[in-house]
């Protein structure tokens, strides 16, 4: 075989020059796949990122958009973090029980830093593409709903705007009847011989939580005793995420002011007058209170 006939011969044979070609290593990840990839497969990012549909011509609401969805698909994970914690709290597990609060608070950490994109916004640029939401609010998401009913936020009122999802209503119903979390939590210090009153235990727990001062005694004995002790660490891991809860009511009140003002919100709502009420509260009360016991 002649020089030029080799080179030829050579130029057809598969091999390390063929792999290199286009700037890959041969070395390198696995390219050719007969369907789509494995990664489409498990994540459906295909699907996720063709769920954007603006309704205005302004760039902006592509960023509000996209933002708000991931702020539903954070309450997703938390609400299955909180789930997962009160699980575990029934089946007197409190390790894992403080391993899903401790996640959640990452992941709020997260869900707040979502904020960031919005709380830029000028009342112009807002304005620009508000009409698109048309009755839509933040109010109506069923995942928050969620959310704040495991946090003892409960109303019934709330499954109202959801009639129309029967999935959705079902799902938000049973949320409403089991117990919250911190309902979990006292039901746990009972069973460990607290002094929680047969009333709180005995509640109707599809209404909201309210304080108890025999509640308070039993944290502020906890938090005099033993700092390490294991019902501490539960108390101060559902404090981290009672005040991300917090961090999160007022961040959506400065990101609302900053770019509406004091007008009506959307949906209805009464907007920063709302959210100014809701930003006074904090979660597990008595957490809060009987530090001043101490």
């Amino acid at each position: 075989m002649s020089h030029e006939e080799h080179a030829a011969h050579a130029a057809h044979e598969p091999g390390p020059q063929s792999a290199v070609a286009d700037g890959e290593s041969p070395d390198g990840p696995n390219l050719d796949f007969a369907g789509t990839t494995p990664y489409e497969d498990y994540v459906q990012a295909d699907v996720l990122t063709h769920l954007q549909h603006p309704r205005s011509d302004d760039p902006g609401e592509m960023v509000f958009l996209v933002t708000t969805q991931v702020m539903e698909l954070w309450f997703t994970v938390i609400v299955h973090e909180w789930e997962t914690a009160a699980r575990a709290l029934r089946e007197d597990d409190v390790p894992v029980a403080i391993a899903a609060l401790k996640r959640s608070v990452r992941e709020l950490e997260a869900l707040n830093h979502s904020w960031k994109p919005l709380g830029q916004l000028t009342p112009a640029q807002f304005n620009s593409y508000r009409g698109a939401l048309g009755e839509g609010s933040g109010f109506q998401s069923a995942m928050y709903r969620r959310m704040e009913f495991l946090l003892g936020e409960k109303s019934a009122s709330m499954l109202v705007p959801h009639r129309g999802a029967p999935r959705v209503h079902a799902e938000l119903e049973k949320a409403l009847q089991e117990p919250g979390l911190y309902d979990e939590v006292l039901r746990l210090l009972a069973r460990r011989g607290h002094a929680v009153p047969a009333a709180v235990l005995d509640r109707d727990v599809s209404r909201r939580y309210d304080p108890s001062p025999e509640v308070e005694a039993v944290w502020t004995a906890l938090y005099a005793g033993d700092e390490g002790a294991e019902l501490v660490r539960l108390g101060e891991a559902l404090t981290d995420v009672g005040e991300l809860v917090w961090r999160w009511r007022n961040d959506h009140l400065v990101a609302t002011r900053r770019a509406m003002g004091s007008k009506t919100g959307t949906g209805g709502s009464a907007g920063v007058a709302w959210l100014e009420k809701r930003a006074t509260k904090n979660v597990f009360p008595e957490l809060w209170t009987a530090r001043s016991h101490v």
